[in-house]
């Protein structure tokens, strides 16, 4: 069995322009020392998965710099490895003369690199979606029931606040063929979405490209999925794991304070056999002096602590002043913060300085956000 895989890095930029502004959704960081790539990346390499592209579209550098020659996840190699697909912009035809828009096009940018692949199969995965997922078995799936393609899919609740208004609907049988696929309506009851994460055969992926060039289609999900759903053969794979989406800023925020607790922790983070992989910083242990009081909290290494924090999560490098209280706060990595800071549901990106004596607030549906660089 011979898979590839492929990665989306910007498809949902537009869903936290806050953090995206600066970086790809894929570089965007996430659980004190992570970046949102690492775990579909991971999935793959802990699932054998050993060439895999990245395909780009704009602010990739800080991608760049976190990859490397992707040696932390066993991918630099002679043969296969890891590879950033940058934006491809044709003379002619569909994407003439601009960068990609849609899910299809940007496949259809990346063609040189699937038809080059002698893998028989493609799995492909954005970056919002956050499991520890083993594509093995998915895998085994699709060839065990001779499908096209494979999409997993998630069970949501009505209470539910991790939908993207970008969401797809998966009807399916009791044989979980895909039967039909909708966009989501906000506010609508939605059963089962997809996770954006699938497997396809690589020759029928070549195929749609090619038909979708010739008669202009851009949609992946309403031009290739609904249109063939009943003549070809789509099946969903039903993921019942930890399963978290970044879908805004009140998101990212909710959704990464979650991680305090560790059932949720212990599901996203996977266990020896499937680790999270992302790239390795040597910084010394975080030093705690004798006025530090930590509850609750989720620190990186290389941080230094002095003052006080609450059910928050601090990301390498942060510096707590003497008499700081920091509470169910994300400090990016780098954050410094003077003597006598106060603050609660804030957000910091990375290299931001919070000078003595402030006082900041947000509330948990509407976090405080300070750009990358700042200073207060």
């Amino acid at each position: 069995m011979e898979v590839a895989g492929l990665i989306f890095s910007n498809i949902h930029n537009s869903s936290i322009p806050e953090l995206t502004g600066v970086r790809t959704m894929a570089s965007v960081p996430f659980g004190c020392r992570y970046r949102l790539v690492d775990f579909p990346l991971s999935n793959m390499v802990n699932s054998g998965i050993t060439k895999i592209g990245i395909i780009t579209h704009n602010n990739y550098q800080s991608l760049m710099d976190h990859i490397g020659t992707g040696k932390d996840w066993d991918l630099a190699r002679r043969s296969g490895g890891i590879k950033i697909l940058p934006p491809f912009i044709t003379t002619d035809g569909v994407n003439k003369g601009r960068l990609y828009t849609s899910r299809l096009e940007a496949l259809m940018g990346v063609t040189n690199f699937i038809s080059r692949c002698t893998e028989d199969y493609l799995v492909l995965s954005d970056c919002d979606g956050i499991c520890n997922l083993d594509l093995s078995k998915v895998i085994d799936s699709h060839i065990e029931n001779g499908a096209d393609v494979t999409i997993v899919t998630r069970k949501v609740s009505t209470e539910s606040m991790d939908i993207a208004e970008t969401s797809k609907v998966v009807t399916a049988d009791d044989e979980g063929r895909i039967r039909d696929i909708v966009s989501y309506i906000p506010g609508e009851v939605a059963d089962e979405i997809s996770t954006n994460i699938m497997v396809i055969n690589r020759m029928f992926l070549l195929n749609v490209i090619s038909d979708a060039g010739a008669h202009g289609y851009t949609d992946f999900y309403h031009d290739i999925i609904a249109a063939r759903a009943k003549k070809a053969k789509f099946y969903r794979y039903l993921y019942e794991g930890i399963y978290i989406q970044v879908t805004s800023l009140v998101s990212y925020f909710q959704n990464s304070m979650k991680l305090l607790d560790p059932a949720v922790r212990n599901g996203i983070f996977g266990t020896e056999k499937t680790p999270v992989y992302t790239k390795l910083r040597n910084s010394a242990p975080t030093r705690y002096t004798k006025d530090a009081k930590v509850v609750n909290s989720y620190v990186a290494d290389g941080c230094v602590i002095e003052g006080t924090v609450e059910n928050s999560i601090l990301f390498r490098g942060v510096q707590v002043g003497k008499g700081t209280v920091i509470k169910n706060s994300i400090l990016l990595q780098d954050t410094f913060t003077g003597n006598n800071v106060t603050l609660n549901c804030v957000i910091t990106d990375k290299n931001v300085v919070v000078r003595d004596g402030r006082m900041l607030s947000g509330h948990e549906s509407m976090p405080f956000f300070i750009p990358k660089g700042s200073m207060v």
